[in-house]
């Protein structure tokens, strides 16, 4: 993640996906929080990236979820993991398990499209070790620079920054399983369930910087209270979404959905101030 932060001023969208990402709706100056699995649609990452820099333009801004579930001992990839090893094996897998690190750590299931966005030059990414985003474009390093640990999708995290701005969802060949921006209205319901999470982190450790950033580190074990996370019921709550609130296309080989941040959150609150219980 090095470069100037308009590093993407100029570029030009490749062929065949300008046209394609303004008959959707995506206009100079937009704000797009993206979910995308290229898998079978033909699509290059990097040169959709490239396209969807060029179609919001310098005053624009991209941003992804670029998380890391498996720094956790709890997550399905965490367990996934450390699956078949006994618990002399579990300590030592944990032992050995590198802390996050915004500047290299890979995200992990999010797709290819998230790695070239958080790789691409300018980028920044906040620093939660479960649950950061990268963003490329106006802003981004402002979006990402406060990211609490006891906020994986709250309103202190950037994804609530997103929805207070007004940004934008852009969906390419994902459902709405897998929109992130749900995850805020879990907040917002009262009473949420709470539960405590634990990650590997680095920790400033005490001496001749006293402790304070800058100074020597450890890599270690933190626990925090968030509340108890549940896409679980998503796709029930996408296929409830208005329909006169999505505008639909194709890009390439895909399907794609555009959608209003702010929007989808107040419709996810709804639902589930109704349905869960």
């Amino acid at each position: 993640m090095t470069g100037p932060p308009d590093g993407h001023h100029g570029r030009a969208a490749p062929d065949g996906l300008a046209g394609p990402l303004r008959a959707l709706g995506v206009r100079p100056g937009a704000r797009l929080l993206v979910h995308a699995s290229l898998g079978g649609t033909g699509l290059r990452a990097g040169e959709l990236r490239d396209a969807l820099l060029a179609a919001v333009g310098p005053v624009g801004t991209l941003a992804v979820p670029a998380f890391t579930p498996q720094n956790s001992k709890t997550s399905t990839a965490h367990l996934a993991q450390i699956a078949g090893l006994s618990e002399e094996g579990v300590r030592a897998f944990r032992a050995g398990m590198p802390a996050f690190d915004p500047a290299h750590t890979p995200s992990h299931g999010m797709g290819v499209l998230a790695e070239a966005v958080r790789t691409a030059p300018g980028a920044a990414r906040s620093g939660h070790p479960q649950t950061s985003f990268a963003a490329v474009g106006e802003g981004a390093r402002e979006l990402c620079a406060e990211h609490p640990l006891t906020s994986h999708l709250g309103e202190e995290s950037p994804l609530g920054k997103m929805c207070g701005e007004g940004w934008e969802v852009l969906m390419i060949n994902v459902g709405f399983s897998v929109c992130t921006a749900f995850h805020l209205a879990e907040y917002r319901i009262p009473k949420p369930p709470l539960r405590m999470y634990e990650c590997v982190v680095k920790v400033n450790l005490p001496g001749s910087s006293g402790g304070q950033p800058g100074g020597p580190k450890r890599e270690g074990w933190t626990a925090y209270e968030d509340i108890a996370l549940d896409d679980s019921d998503f796709a029930g709550i996408g296929g409830a979404f208005p329909e006169d609130g999505i505008r639909r296309g194709r890009i390439g080989g895909a399907s794609t959905m555009l959608f209003a941040l702010p929007h989808a959150v107040d419709h996810a609150l709804e639902w589930m101030t109704e349905n869960r219980r």
